[in-house]
């Protein structure tokens, strides 16, 4: 028997209508239990401590609890694994960092894919970079560097926080940019003692890691690496007023299992987005180097999209492999 096409659309519609009822309740609803969010850094550490101070203003306006978990280890992979196998229920959340775009490439035999497994809830902070030296090297402006550079190859060590850390790539890439050659010196722990200490010449590191040394006058800051000027660091020029299109910096958000109901993801984003809106929250990011970084998922997913190509290239052209 054929249906009349009317009766088959308005059947079809109510079935629709059936299927997401159930999703809008859901949505409409949540949470009614504790949120866990999965971070892949130890606690204390810079990303550990906004992922927290986002959580409490969730926990507040939500009035559940949103729960960080460390879960450290393979360069934020297992933190990511386990929200890439959590259920899509807006219950796991995955504490999403610019590592994640770096290991799409860095690391050959992952599990997952990162830009399909998993979903993009919301940005929340940028971490701008400072390229410092130590004051015994004689420069003082990143002209001036990338002369003395070219001048004396392999002789200049860069530290950095590991291979395939944010600060080991932004310098790659200002390699790339510039035509300089710089030894790479990865370290687990801290490297500021012997970047002090004039062991190593050059790093590019987080601004909340070594602004007091820059105050003091124990480290040079030469540039910071965003696209614009830093507010906490004013006066510093940025590495793209020398070296056209150069930009580097970290950056926080929260991330889903791949079909969370969208619901549950745009209620997060509107609460995100109306935590970073929140002078006290802006204040307390700016106290830790950060700039509150709002938009949409869809802004978020192409941010992730973009750094992931973008990375890519300085890994393969590096061929920077994990350690």
């Amino acid at each position: 028997m054929k249906l009349h096409r009317r009766k088959f659309l308005h059947l079809a519609a109510g079935a629709a209508a059936v299927a997401v009822a159930p999703r809008i309740a859901l949505a409409l609803d949540y949470p009614t239990r504790p949120v866990r969010v999965i971070a892949g850094y130890a606690a204390g550490g810079g990303p550990d401590i906004v992922a927290r101070l986002m959580s409490e203003w969730l926990s507040e306006r939500f009035r559940q609890q949103f729960i960080v978990e460390n879960r450290t280890g393979a360069g934020t992979n297992l933190a990511t694994e386990a929200v890439v196998t959590a259920l899509p229920d807006g219950y796991t959340l995955l504490e999403v960092t610019a590592s994640n775009a770096f290991n799409a490439t860095l690391y050959d035999n992952l599990s997952f894919d990162f830009i399909r497994d998993i979903a993009p809830v919301g940005s929340i902070s940028r971490t701008p970079f400072v390229m410092e030296v130590n004051p015994s090297l004689p420069v003082k402006t990143v002209p001036e560097f990338i002369v003395y550079a070219k001048a004396n190859p392999g002789k200049i060590n860069m530290a950095s926080n590991g291979i395939g850390s944010a600060g080991h790539v932004a310098g790659e890439l200002f390699e790339m940019m510039t035509g300089v050659d710089m030894v790479h010196v990865p370290y687990r722990g801290s490297y500021l003692p012997d970047l002090l200490g004039g062991q190593t010449q050059v790093t590019f590191s987080p601004i909340p890691t070594s602004i007091e040394q820059i105050r003091a006058g124990k480290l040079r800051a030469l540039a910071v690496t965003t696209a614009a000027r830093v507010e906490a660091l004013a006066d510093i020029p940025t590495v793209g007023e020398f070296v056209p299109g150069y930009e580097a910096s970290g950056w926080l958000g929260f991330g889903a299992p791949k079909n969370t109901p969208a619901e549950i993801i745009d209620k997060l984003n509107q609460e995100i987005n109306a935590g970073l809106a929140d002078p006290k929250m802006k204040a307390r990011l700016t106290d830790l180097g950060s700039i509150a970084f709002a938009g949409s998922p869809a802004d978020f997913g192409k941010l992730i999209a973009d750094e992931t190509e973008k990375w890519g290239k300085v890994i393969r052209a590096g061929n920077i492999k994990p350690d």
